[in-house]
């Protein structure tokens, strides 16, 4: 059971970062999984005051609050066409409405979850959060930091030009997947993201330039160079098994969902 013995409505970012200073304080998310847990929390840091909780898009970047709901992502037409869809196939299958409409991206991403489909999308994309006293982080380096007393304010993804699909494989429609794979192809090549090992999203670049040109390649040339990046991948994502899945299992999902990712950002579906 989650008990809260105070609650603050921050009235400034600073106020916040100085409550959040004690090692039983919390700063509220959606509150979705925090109300889950069995912990006692001194004070309960409400951010939903700040104005944190909108998606601004410029020229050359998004901005999203930390506040933000997912739904709000789901939502967003910019995002729906910079990704071509592939962000709000990462959020359609999170529990429901309700749930999405709760659950904040700040939450998702400072959480670090294993399960977390959000974290495996933004991976791919050219991502950087900002902290109140970290100031801005690439996302990569940031889910590889210790857990801190810092506060999360923002989410930026920049829009460099690139073609990126998401796929997920769940036992039930609802459910945690079993496995989350999102690719990126762009100029620098290729970026995959694998969530729900079952631990936390891990990051695969083409070391061994696979797909080095990929664009470029014949019909042929592609379909060989999409298997050997396939049999590549299952090489070198660690998986490992739980109630959903086991090891090996996971690791064949990891084959076919970089197979059939990289024949979409590559253009191949409709040969298949």
């Amino acid at each position: 059971m989650l008990k809260i013995k105070n609650y603050v409505k921050a009235e400034s970012l600073e106020q916040a970062y100085e409550l959040n200073q004690k090692r039983t304080a919390c700063v509220l998310g959606g509150m979705v999984w925090l109300k889950m847990g069995n912990r006692v929390v001194t004070t309960a840091i409400d951010l939903s005051g700040l104005g944190l909780d909108t998606i601004t898009e410029t020229e050359s970047e998004f901005v999203i609050g930390c506040m933000t709901p997912l739904r709000d992502l789901e939502l967003h037409q910019g995002l729906h066409t910079y990704t071509k869809g592939a962000i709000r196939e990462s959020l359609r299958h999170i529990v429901g409405v309700q749930f999405r409409n709760c659950a904040t991206v700040g939450g998702s991403i400072w959480g670090r979850f294993g399960f977390s489909d959000v974290l495996t999308m933004l991976l791919a994309l050219d991502t950087e959060v900002e902290l109140f006293k970290g100031g801005r982080v690439c996302l990569s380096d940031f889910v590889k930091m210790p857990k801190d007393r810092d506060i999360l304010v923002r989410i930026i993804i920049k829009k460099t030009p690139l073609k990126v699909a998401y796929l997920s494989q769940r036992n039930t429609k609802t459910d945690f997947p079993v496995l989350a794979c999102c690719i990126r192809l762009s100029e620098n090549g290729v970026r995959a993201v694998y969530g729900a090992r079952p631990a936390k999203a891990f990051l695969l670049e083409d070391e061994e330039g696979l797909l080095a040109g990929m664009e470029t390649m014949s019909s042929e040339e592609k379909k060989t160079a999409v298997q050997k990046f396939a049999d590549y991948a299952a090489r070198k994502v660690p998986t490992f098994g739980n109630m959903r899945g086991s090891a090996e299992y996971r690791t064949l999902l990891v084959k076919v969902l970089t197979r059939r990712a990289l024949e979409a950002v590559g253009g191949m579906t409709d040969e298949n």
